[in-house]
Order: structure tokens, then C-alpha cells, then sequence
């Protein structure tokens, strides 16, 4: 039997690809894998790498993707840091851009933090202790 060896990707979509392409590079660091125009048949897209082989995939539509918690008051999704310093370094570039991010947890095994897109859509972003 195959063992799984993490996330391929996570599908966003969004009206405004630009805008939250600039979030996840410029304040999360994120890099640009690979893009796609629009064609006749499909959506405009761009994959983002978020690093160790993950992937984040954005397809631009015209309608506003819902924006909400999952029943445990969190993302339900969630990008991850080397440190604890990484993560306070990536608040200081959200608060900076005065986009919103919550305040770093501390939770049994890892710091934690939720920041909103510009889209609106929760994200968590953590660091293993």
C-alpha cells in the first residue's frame, strides 16, 4: 500500500487573481510555479509554491468565494513556517500591510496564528515547536 506524503495542493478560487497572488508571495512568501491565461474553456490560473513540495492552486471566477471558519473556530486550512520568529516576522509584514491577522497561540505542539486574505478567507499560519 502507497504511504501518503503530505498535501499536492489546496484549490482557492478568487475574482481578483492579482490581488491574492500578491498576498500569499509578498506577505507569506509564497513563489509563483506556474501561471496560465485564460482560454475559451478555462479559468485563468496561477500555482503557488509554499514550500516542501506543497502547492497552492488559484483559479480566478467571477464569483466571491464564501469566507469562513470551520466548526472549530479555525482556517480548516493552514500554511506552515520554520519558527516560532518566522511566524511573529510574518504577523509584523500582515499588520504592516494592515491586512488582518489574529494574535500568535500557543497550542500543545505548535504557535498558530489566523490571517484573512483579501478575498476574506481565513488562513492559518503555524509553526512546530
Amino acid at each position: 500500500m502507497a504511504t501518503l506524503l503530505g498535501i499536492n495542493h489546496l484549490t482557492l478560487s478568487t475574482p481578483d487573481l492579482d490581488r491574492l497572488v500578491s498576498f500569499y508571495t509578498e506577505l507569506l512568501g509564497a513563489r509563483v510555479a506556474f501561471e496560465r491565461a485564460a482560454t475559451s474553456t478555462d479559468p485563468r490560473i496561477a500555482v503557488l509554491d509554499v514550500g516542501g513540495a506543497d502547492h497552492l492552486m488559484i483559479v480566478e471566477t467571477a464569483a466571491v468565494p464564501p469566507a469562513g471558519l470551520d466548526p472549530l473556530g479555525r482556517a480548516g486550512w493552514g500554511l506552515r513556517v520554520g519558527t516560532y520568529e518566522h511566524l511573529c516576522e510574518v504577523r509584523e509584514r500582515i499588520l504592516n500591510a494592515s491586512r488582518s491577522v489574529g494574535q500568535v497561540e500557543t497550542l500543545p505542539t505548535q504557535w498558530t496564528m489566523t490571517a484573512h486574505d483579501p478575498d476574506g478567507r481565513p488562513v492559518d499560519i503555524r509553526a512546530h515547536r
